[in-house]
């Protein structure tokens, strides 16, 4: 299990690359589970009101929750790409700039 973690303007999201042979996520929409590699991670977008508030560079963003939506890929190097660039675009549905998003990689123990 890959863990992808995007921080920048003093907030961090995280998602999940579950590689072969791992269990990823079984629910509605999920991808086939014969897919060596699937993506799970939040996705999310700015609201004028309600919602959950954020702190996102210093001020209040209110902040509305899509279902997850997982993705299968054949290769690791493909599905850390899609986990890269889904990262860097929920930054920016909030206002972010996608360049200004530090992403690491690393491997849940």
């Amino acid at each position: 299990m890959l863990l992808v973690r995007g921080s920048a303007a003093g907030t961090t999201l995280t998602g999940t690359v579950y590689e072969r042979g791992e269990d990823a996520p079984s629910f509605k929409g999920a991808p086939d589970e014969q897919a060596p590699y699937v993506w799970v991670c939040d996705e999310f977008y700015e609201v004028e009101s309600g919602g959950l508030v954020q702190k996102v560079d210093g001020e209040d963003v209110h902040v509305a929750f899509e279902s997850p939506m997982p993705r299968g890929f054949d290769t690791r190097d493909q599905a850390v790409a899609a986990a890269r660039e889904h990262v860097r675009t929920q930054f920016a549905r909030i206002g972010v700039d996608p360049e200004d998003v530090e992403i690491e990689v690393e491997r849940e123990h």
